[in-house]
């Protein structure tokens, strides 16, 4: 438990003087964070992933190389460091909004909203559903409604067919999966926003949302049509269904609630005219901390010291899980500044010259990179932010930096519902006994078929 405590006491040092930095600009804000994050990357000694492991040693071979062959290497390296503690700071701040949902009674009302609908509403609803969760939750989403899908989805529910209990199965799994999959798109303060405008300074979330939300658009009324054709439809009668569908009031409230964090957010990038990830950082924890005394109002004080002592006494058990995560994007996002730092752009012109053939084309290509990549194993976030800091300095004719941003993102998307090596699909093979391969392809296989060439068409002719 010690232990524990000093790694959660690093982790607000490395947050709190990465606030201190990005927001007043204090250099030896980022010197004091890079510092403790060096301190507690140390102390994590084997509770690491084996790809966790591999993306630590790569960094370091990396640095290695850095000291060898940039004109300045003190500084890109203090840089890459600066990357690292960002990402870490924004694990910190987004699984603090993990403290008061896992509690919320609203959430569990909800969860049990969404299962309960009739087959025709089901998918739409435990779709969007989930992704709105999946922006808070992350991907507790998929552990807190797999749980309840497995326990009400009993052979009884589906009077004693199989073959109904297997395809609601399936159905409700692959709506919580494709929906959990559009929350990167979809969330101003997702991880997709934060890797892109923090690599990309010279764009907005207004000029990124276009591309991102009109393809999320798409993906979530393929899903849909495509789990309607796929079916089955069990003629009427045949199973008794509920005659009144329960009230969706408990997702409008989550729905308002969520409304309010989001322009939380935006109002703090506006009177403080920060960046929106940096602002996300901030409005996070302090929606989080009125979230809490909310659901503690009754003990005095408007619930603030109870939320306080809550956050402080619980700050390990929610921190303690998310080792890999943090390592896993803030070594993605070391290795990436480092990697523009020491291409020379130059060498690269006789790629350049081919690539300025295809101009938006090479949006698909960038997309088709991160889903064809996380098959073999290569997370996502790792493809991603390795891209998005080359791609933009090759200045390809007719690939705007917007649009480099969101194809990357829509990649990311396709790779969490398609490749059986990411947490989400070994998540959902673990409560329903099937394997990742066979949800990732079989099950999945007809919808990604059909998803991205559309997503394909949607960067070629896009009227952006």
């Amino acid at each position: 438990m010690r232990l524990a405590r000093l790694r959660v006491s690093l982790l607000l040092v490395v947050t709190c003087s990465t606030l201190i930095h990005l927001v007043i600009g204090s250099n030896l804000g980022q010197a004091i964070g890079v510092g403790a994050l060096l301190l507690y990357l140390l102390t994590l000694g084997g509770q690491l992933t084996t790809m966790a492991k591999g993306l630590l040693f790569a960094a370091g071979a990396l640095s290695l190389i850095a000291l060898w062959r940039a004109s300045m290497p003190a500084l890109l390296l203090f840089e890459a460091g600066g990357r690292f503690a960002f990402f870490a700071t924004f694990v910190v701040a987004l699984s603090m909004l993990r403290l008061p949902a896992y509690r919320s009674r609203l959430v569990r009302r909800c969860g049990q909203c969404m299962l309960l609908q009739p087959p025709s509403r089901r998918y739409p609803i435990l779709s969007l559903g989930s992704a709105l969760f999946g922006i808070i939750l992350n991907i507790g989403v998929l552990s807190l409604f797999a749980g309840m899908i497995e326990k009400s989805n009993t052979l009884e529910a589906a009077q004693g067919r199989t073959w109904v209990r297997e395809a609601r199965q399936r159905r409700m799994m692959l709506g919580l999966l494709r929906g959990f999959s559009l929350a990167p798109l979809i969330s101003p303060m997702g991880i997709g926003v934060a890797v892109v405008l923090s690599s990309l300074p010279q764009i907005t979330w207004l000029e990124l949302a276009p591309y991102i939300l009109g393809a999320a658009v798409l993906i979530f009324l393929t899903g849909w049509v495509v789990d309607f054709l796929t079916g089955p439809h069990p003629a009427a009668g045949r199973l008794k269904t509920s005659a009144l569908s329960p009230s969706l009031q408990p997702l409008v409230q989550f729905s308002g609630l969520l409304f309010g964090i989001v322009t939380l957010v935006f109002c703090i990038a506006w009177l403080l005219t920060l960046r929106l990830p940096i602002a996300a950082l901030l409005g996070a924890p302090l929606g989080a901390l009125v979230w809490l005394a909310w659901q503690r109002r009754r003990l005095g004080y408007a619930g603030l010291p109870a939320a306080i002592s809550a956050v402080h006494r619980q700050l390990p058990w929610l921190l303690s899980p998310s080792a890999n995560e943090i390592v896993v994007l803030g070594a993605a996002g070391y290795l990436g500044h480092l990697c523009v730092g020491l291409v020379d752009v130059h060498q690269l012109a006789p790629l350049l010259s081919v690539l300025n053939q295809w101009g938006a084309f090479n949006a698909v290509i960038a997309m088709l990179m991160v889903v064809g990549l996380a098959q073999l194993g290569i997370n996502p976030i790792v493809t991603v932010t390795l891209l998005v800091g080359l791609l933009p300095s090759l200045a390809i004719e007719g690939l705007s930096p917007p649009m480099i941003g969101a194809s990357l993102m829509v990649g990311w998307a396709l790779a969490l519902m398609s490749s059986p090596m990411t947490a989400s699909m070994l998540i959902l093979s673990r409560f329903t006994g099937v394997s990742a391969t066979h949800i990732g392809y079989r099950w999945n296989g007809r919808f990604l078929a059909t998803a991205i060439p559309i997503l394909a068409l949607w960067f070629i002719w896009s009227p952006f």
